[in-house]
Order: C-alpha cells, then sequence, then structure tokens
C-alpha cells in the first residue's frame, strides 16, 4: 500500500494549472482548497471525470491553483472502473487534512464495494471535522460508514430502490445535495452540476458561469432538477390517459393496482386502455407492468442480500414460482443466477 502524505490546505504544491487561451479571473484572495477523489471498484467513469474536470478548468480559466485533488484507492493501486478502464492512484488510505474533502466514487454494486478499512478511513476523517461526499452510488458507502445521519443526500435513480430496501431511508430523486457536512450527487453529468454549485459558492455565479461554459455544459441545473426524463418521454408517448396509468403503475409496485382501477385513473374503459397501449407502447397494460415490476426485482436481486420470497413480495408477485417464471422469460436467466452474477 502507498503511503499518502498529509494533504494541507495551505500548501498549494501540485495543483495543476494547465495553460489555456480562455481567461477568467477569479475574484477574492485564493485559497487552495483539497479534494480526495476515493475510486471504488466498478466506480463510474463519466461520473468521476465529470467531478474532476471542472476544478482543473477553473485552475485553467484563473491561472490560479485554486483546486488540487489528489485521487486515492484501498490500497493504492489502479481502480478498474465499470467500463474496464484502470485509474491510476496517487496514494492508499493515509491521512488527509480534515480541511480536505472526500468524494466516493463507486457505481456498479455500489452497496458493497467498500471494504472495512476503506469505511473506517471515512470514519476517521469525519471525526476530525472533514466533508465527505458521494458520487453516483458513493452514497450507499456513506449509509455504510453511518456518516449521512439526518441529512438529505441523494444518489442514481436505479440505485434509490435497492437503497430503500437496505436502509431503510428514502434518497432524494434529485440532481444532488451540497448538506453541512455531506454532498452527493446522481453521478454522471451531475456531477458536473454539483461541482459547478460548489464553484459558484467559493467564487461566485460568474466565475462558475465560465467553468460552466468551458465544459459545454450549457446551464448548469438547479440541485432540485429531477434525475429522470419526465414520463412523457421515457414512454414516448404524450397521451395524457396512458401516462396517468404508467405514473400509477411506477407508484404501486409492491402492492399492484387492478385493471379496473388502472383504468379509472385514465379516466377510461377496461377495452379502451387495452387499445390505447397496444397502440402507444406495443403492450398490454398487463405486459407494461408487469415488466416494471420484474425490472424493479432485477433491481433487489443485484444490490441486495434479500431472498427471492422477499423480493416476490416487494414486487406485487404471489410467490416466488410467478416471480422465478416472469423473471426468466423477461430476461433470459434464473433469478438466483443473475444474483450470483453479482458478486
Amino acid at each position: 500500500m502507498k503511503d499518502q502524505p498529509t494533504i494541507a490546505a495551505a500548501d498549494t504544491t501540485g495543483a495543476v494549472i494547465p495553460q489555456g487561451v480562455a481567461y477568467k479571473a477569479a475574484p477574492g484572495p485564493v485559497t487552495t482548497r483539497d479534494y480526495v477523489f476515493l475510486t471504488l471498484p466498478r466506480f463510474t467513469l463519466l461520473a468521476f471525470a465529470a467531478a474532476i474536470d471542472p476544478l482543473r478548468i477553473a485552475n485553467q480559466l484563473s491561472q490560479k491553483p485554486l483546486y488540487r485533488w489528489r485521487v486515492a484507492s484501498a490500497d493504492g493501486a489502479p481502480a478498474v472502473s465499470s467500463s474496464g478502464v484502470s485509474v491510476a492512484a496517487d496514494c492508499g488510505l493515509g491521512p488527509v487534512d480534515r480541511r480536505a474533502t472526500v468524494l466516493v466514487c463507486a457505481g456498479v454494486g455500489g452497496a458493497d464495494a467498500a471494504s472495512r478499512p476503506v469505511l473506517d478511513w471515512l470514519r476517521a476523517h469525519d471525526r476530525r471535522g472533514g466533508t465527505t461526499g458521494g458520487i453516483c452510488t458513493g452514497a450507499c458507502t456513506l449509509a455504510r460508514a453511518g456518516l449521512l445521519g439526518d441529512e438529505d443526500y441523494t444518489l442514481h435513480w436505479e440505485n434509490q430502490a435497492g437503497f430503500r430496501e437496505l436502509f431503510g431511508r428514502d434518497p432524494l430523486p434529485q440532481l444532488y445535495v451540497l448538506g453541512e457536512r455531506h454532498m452527493t450527487c446522481a453521478g454522471g453529468a451531475a456531477a458536473t452540476d454539483m461541482m459547478l454549485a460548489i464553484i459558484a459558492r467559493d467564487h461566485g455565479d460568474s466565475f462558475a458561469a465560465a467553468v460552466g461554459e468551458m465544459c459545454l455544459h450549457g446551464q448548469a441545473r438547479a440541485p432540485g432538477t429531477g434525475q429522470r426524463m419526465p414520463t412523457a418521454l421515457r414512454a414516448r408517448t404524450r397521451n395524457p390517459a396512458v401516462l396517468r396509468i404508467v405514473a400509477a403503475m411506477e407508484a404501486h409496485i409492491e402492492e399492484p393496482l387492478a385493471c379496473s382501477a388502472l383504468a379509472r385513473i385514465g379516466g377510461l374503459s377496461a377495452r379502451q386502455m387495452e387499445r390505447q397501449f397496444a397502440t402507444t407502447l406495443g403492450r398490454s397494460p398487463g405486459q407494461y407492468y408487469r415488466d416494471l415490476r420484474l425490472a424493479r426485482a432485477r433491481a433487489y436481486l443485484l444490490e441486495t442480500d434479500l431472498s427471492l420470497a422477499d423480493i416476490a413480495a416487494a414486487c406485487g408477485f404471489a410467490s416466488r414460482r410467478a416471480l422465478s417464471q416472469g423473471f426468466r422469460a423477461l430476461f433470459g436467466v434464473a433469478p438466483a443466477d443473475a444474483h450470483r452474477a453479482r458478486l
């Protein structure tokens, strides 16, 4: 394991300040702020890069050491991302100055990606008054370490159902959250939104807007912006009755609504509902609903250790057998095999 020297916030040695054509002065005195990006196995490369590059661009635009960062891994060795690309680490789990912010970069399998030494290291930084954060599924690691407390937080929408089952808490369905002691984002491009908000806090909206323009990010999105596209875009229809029914299905996975109740929600007869689903979505309401519930079951299989019976109940199936039959028909593999594949 590589030893990590303590990062001192007052020391600007090692800050990356590339040359560029564009220039934007950062207002106020320069205080170098430090970040440590902890890469866990199968972390999301896009979110990792989307978080680091705004800091690099801030330094480049201002030609000042506004930010400095190191990349850490549990053992100081390169970490392999979910895309198979390895990223070299500058250090292992050495001491970190309490003024530095540690951001946990996770992704696939984020619920159990962190080892016990990683959890202990994060707790130690928190006890010293350090700030921690999670990128993509990094909030899972913060929750396992017991660091989230009563603060709001978020993680990628794909992993929120599993998070609720594991930790009994509801993440916010938004892009990012900047709390008092912790910051979290949904990953992907949301990492850039979060870092632009931090840069705006440190150096003003005008400077952050210039960084965002260099990222070709367009207008920075507010933290409360929803992660998922509107139902109309996901379902690829603007039919208001179908959209009301789909929204009701998504809200009632564990206790599925009867077809008659769904038809009433859409203001349709049962026959009209069948016809409109076939026309707009190419499936019957029953098939569409079943596939939603099976997708949730797959998320539980890949992210939790719930029994098959518990997953069947949580996804509205009458029995393990009913779940297994539907799962194999949709995904071409038995649920038990899907669960083993994550290990």
